[in-house]
């Protein structure tokens, strides 16, 4: 019986129709509940927040069981009839929580997403009237507040903001579009709502003022101007900002709106950006596959100017990451803005399927996009991706895809540039809804085998042994996977007849029932099992155990953990699964497994190694990461919240990286960030929860200095999801800090705030000194950035008092400087200096310099504050010493900035304009929005000269 058709409404107030009839949504907490899962728009919402969402900061012990009632409940409204226990068609169980499976044909949300996009893809085509239609469209989904009707203390649990935000991200998109296009009282009704709901929004507020202008009412658009520029000054204290300022000159010269077919300013270019150059080594040895790299190479035959997308197809081992990578290194040339790789694990035998917002997230990086301009949700995060390469030339390889499902949202939006899919499924719906050209390749015949190994062997052997190579092709299917594998063998013994070599193949047995396939008449698995066999006893038990590594990759250490090996044994024998090609080393010193190897590996590694030896294994390894990551969260963030040692481990079995200071620690952390990620979630998976607590914690300092704050939201509600099954306040209590702090950093204060209160209360039920410390300040930093300077300063003060009760000297020395710091911000120049150079000592003492570089920005801001601008001008400059040293552009594009100011009060004009162009094209180079600030001062310094200069006419 086929199921009703359902749809569920949020922009505005939550509603849901099943075949059509309107359906009653029951309790006030089912509603809320059915309004969290909306909100995410087919993303898991975790138990731990829905708790919260639900029962705010103290929710009954019961709460969990009540949540799975109200899902019960949910799922057989959705379905009358359902079984109990029955998950469904709409509510699934996923990742720790629960997921509504909904697209765009089902939710309104992703309705409107998926029309902003068409709209932004007709934009960039120069269809402006087309995207003025869909923008329409988008914005008439919006029924009023989203889920309005949900109770208040529920709501602010939602995460609604960034849902507001979209909205008028849309209204602004939808006023370009209008403008570009002619057309601006279609649009002007929609932005005198959105304007009168935020009347500080200078960017929308500049957009009303061009429309009203474009649509005759002139007059109107200056007083709106000057209404505008009151209420900046009165409620904020500030003038207009550039666009406003813009908008009205542009009004006053009687040319409001932008020329018919005048280009739009790109969303997201930045004036340098980076240029990324990810494509894996070429096999020097690459050989065959003529037909199908002319097939390729003929498309691009004008100058790749309507490039699209590549679907190179076929089994696996049959060479379409070769293919791929051989015709991307040919065609790079043709794509000066760079080139993408991603490898997305589509059919990875552990599971470890990449998602696509992950592989997003790693594109803007590759980018130069700034981390905190990365939305939270993946369809944002597209539409950015997208817009970061319109007008750009890059090439795209999609390696090991899944499905189209996997690789859409990695689309670019625009022509230009090239995407080469490799997958084993046809991805028939890309072909049918890109326009996707399709290369299918077949294991190699009898000639290309030949030729494969000739290039491998040398014309003079394998023309000696025509029966001998027949043979070897036929047992390994024309694959040049299982091909490669005994060239290896053969080649390490050059004295060897192949037809010796046919014959030990002959009879060996393996199996890889994972990957038969009906389309091959040999069992590859017999290859991989002799080819695994004829290695040294102790390369062939790594080989195995290799298996249980989670990451995409692993390095020489890891390998050694693994097999309680020292780490220069581990090496060889590593050095000997390259050479016979079990694994290939893809970067130095990083080696990876192609997964029907990998697959094998996992069989054999199930089939002779009992399940308590495995899991030992996969302790040291786990061991091994926890311990080098403690190491390295230590030396990036000396006086951060403290990580409690992970077990003590013996050196010999699980050997941690040996790390020298924070430079090293740092580029440890970045080259295993996503093998991380992945050993977090296997640890989490595996029963050791405190081991990946840990973890979680260790990585925080990195994922902060490097701005990963999506992946540190995700690893704080690993972490914070562990800590409960441990039922350990302690930890439970620090999970609760971390979390806080990532979903601060993410903008998400009405989650963060309510979590570091209530991880306040449990600190001090705990009698937990420090712990309330590093609480407070946290709170602190939350109160910041909710313009509650006093309250940032008293939180501040709190947490120095308790560090010093405790004897904790390096926390203590941090806390001095956001005390001193907040105390300038306050007024309080002197007593801020007494505290930051009280602060500075410490840090010296202590070798800490990222916070040495903090406290001289905060000594040179008091100073100039003072009018003693000598001494700030040498406390800039120690600071941007050390930023430079360190490698923090966002820090030392802010102190240059404020240097530029110093400059500037000095009557130094030169040395301003020098500061500031600085800080510009950093900002810039980093596409963060305080590029624009400093280019105003840089124009208004500029406009104030030409006026000193006007002499009498």
């Amino acid at each position: 019986m086929p199921l009703d058709s359902v749809r569920f409404a949020i922009l505005g107030p939550v509603r849901v129709w099943r075949a059509g009839q309107e359906l009653s949504l029951g309790r006030p907490q089912e509603r809320a509940l059915l309004a969290l899962l909306l909100v995410r728009a087919g993303q898991p919402a975790a138990v731990h927040d829905i708790v919260t969402a639900l029962w705010g900061p103290n929710p009954p012990h019961s709460a969990v069981n009540v949540v799975r009632r109200h899902v019960g409940t949910l799922r057989r409204l959705l379905e009358p009839g359902l079984p109990t226990r029955s998950e469904g068609r709409w509510l699934h169980r996923d990742a720790g929580g629960y997921r509504l499976v909904t697209d765009s044909d089902s939710l309104d949300l992703l309705h409107f997403r998926r029309l902003r996009e068409e709209a932004r893809q007709a934009a960039a085509d120069g269809a402006y009237q087309g995207a003025v239609e869909l923008l329409t469209q988008a914005l008439a989904l919006w029924q009023g507040p989203v889920a309005s009707g949900i109770p208040p203390e529920t709501r602010a649990h939602l995460a609604l903001d960034a849902l507001e935000h979209e909205y008028l991200t849309a209204v602004r998109e939808a006023a370009d579009a209008a403008l570009h296009a002619g057309v601006p009282d279609a649009v002007l009704p929609v932005l005198r709502s959105a304007a009168a709901d935020h009347p500080l929004d200078e960017p929308l507020l500049a957009r009303l003022i061009l429309a009203l202008a474009g649509t005759g009412l002139r007059p109107e658009a200056l007083t709106t101007y000057q209404a505008v520029s009151a209420r900046l000054a009165d409620e904020l204290g500030i003038d207009p900002g550039p666009e406003l300022r813009d908008a009205h000159r542009a009004v006053l010269a009687g040319a409001p709106a932008p020329a018919a077919g005048a280009e739009p300013r790109p969303a997201a270019r930045t004036a340098a950006h980076p240029v990324p150059v990810q494509l894996p080594h070429e096999l020097p040895v690459f050989t065959g596959r003529r037909a199908e790299l002319d097939q390729a190479l003929a498309l691009f035959a004008d100058d790749a100017r309507t490039a699209g997308t590549v679907v190179i197809g076929g089994m696996a081992g049959v060479g379409k990451t070769t293919l791929a990578v051989h015709l991307a290194h040919r065609i790079a040339g043709r794509f000066p803005d760079g080139q993408l790789y991603v490898n997305l694990r589509g059919f990875d035998p552990s599971g470890a399927i990449m998602e696509p917002s992950e592989a997003v997230r790693g594109f803007l990086d590759a980018l130069g996009v700034p981390p905190e301009r990365i939305p939270r949700h993946v369809d944002a995060q597209t539409a950015l991706y997208r817009s970061v390469l319109a007008g750009r030339r890059v090439l795209v390889l999609l390696d090991n895809a899944r499905d189209t499902d996997q690789i859409r949202p990695l689309l670019p939006g625009t022509p230009g540039c090239l995407t080469i899919v490799t997958s084993r499924n046809e991805l028939s719906g890309l072909v049918a809804a890109h326009a996707a050209h399709r290369l299918t390749l077949r294991p190699f015949d009898a000639d290309q085998a030949r030729a494969f190994l000739v290039r491998r062997l040398g014309s003079e052997r394998v023309t000696a042994e025509p029966s001998a190579v027949d043979e070897i092709t036929r047992l390994c299917a024309g694959l040049p996977l299982a091909l490669a594998c005994v060239a290896a063998r053969a080649a390490a013994h050059p004295h060897f007849p192949l037809s010796a070599v046919a014959a030990e193949l002959r009879e060996a047995h393996g199996s890889l029932d994972a990957f038969a396939r009906t389309d091959t008449s040999a069992d590859v698995g017999t290859v991989f099992s002799w080819s695994s066999r004829v290695l040294t006893p102790e390369a062939a038990r790594l080989f195995r155990l290799l298996a249980l590594h989670p990451g995409p990759d692993f390095t020489a250490p890891a390998a050694a953990a693994l097999a309680g090996l020292p780490v220069r044994r581990a090496r060889l024998l590593l050095a000997e699964l390259s050479g016979a090609h079990l694994i290939s080393e893809h970067a130095p010193g990083r080696h990876t497994f192609h997964d029907l190897l990998r697959a094998h590996a996992a069989e054999l590694v199930h089939a002779e190694h009992p399940e308590a030896e495995r899991r030992t294994a996969a302790h040291r390894l786990y061991q091994h990461y926890a311990h080098t990551a403690h190491a390295a969260g230590a030396l990036l963030a000396p006086n951060g919240d403290p990580v409690p040692q992970p077990a003590p481990a013996d050196v010999q079995d699980v050997p941690p990286e040996p790390l020298a200071d924070d430079h090293h620690a740092l580029a440890w952390l970045t080259a295993e960030h996503p093998v991380l990620l992945a050993v977090l979630d296997a640890a989490a998976g595996s029963g050791h929860d405190r081991l990946a607590c840990l973890l979680a914690w260790s990585l925080e300092p990195y994922f902060d200095r490097r701005g990963h704050w999506h992946d540190g939201l995700a690893a704080q509600r690993t972490a914070l999801d562990a800590a409960l099954r441990l039922a350990d306040r302690a930890l439970e209590t620090r999970g609760m800090r971390g979390l806080a702090r990532a979903e601060g950093r993410l903008g998400l204060h009405e989650l963060s705030r309510p979590r570091l209160d209530r991880a306040l209360a449990m600190a001090a039920e705990l009698g937990d000194a420090i712990g309330r410390a590093n609480t407070h300040r946290s709170l602190g930093w939350e109160s910041e950035q909710q313009g509650d300077l006093a309250g940032a300063l008293r939180h501040n003060q709190l947490a120095l008092d308790l560090f010093r009760a405790v004897g904790h000297q390096a926390a203590e020395a941090g806390v001095l400087n956001s005390v001193g710091w907040y105390h300038s911000q306050l007024g309080e120049h002197r007593e801020a200096l007494r505290h930051c150079f009280r602060a500075l000592t410490l840090l010296q003492e202590l070798g800490d310099r990222y916070g040495q570089a903090a406290t001289w920005d905060s000594i040179a801001y008091a100073y100039h504050h003072l009018g003693r601008h000598p001494q700030a001008l040498l406390g800039y400059r120690n600071a941007l010493a050390l930023y430079r040293e360190l490698g923090v552009p966002y820090m030392e594009a802010e102190t240059l900035s404020r240097m530029g100011d110093t400059h500037l009060a000095t009557g130094d004009l030169p040395g301003a304009r020098a500061s500031w162009q600085q800080a510009r094209d950093l900002f810039t180079a980093l596409g963060h929005p305080g590029a624009d600030r400093v280019a105003a001062r840089l124009a208004g310094q500029q406009g104030h000269e030409q006026e000193e200069h006007v002499g009498p006419a």
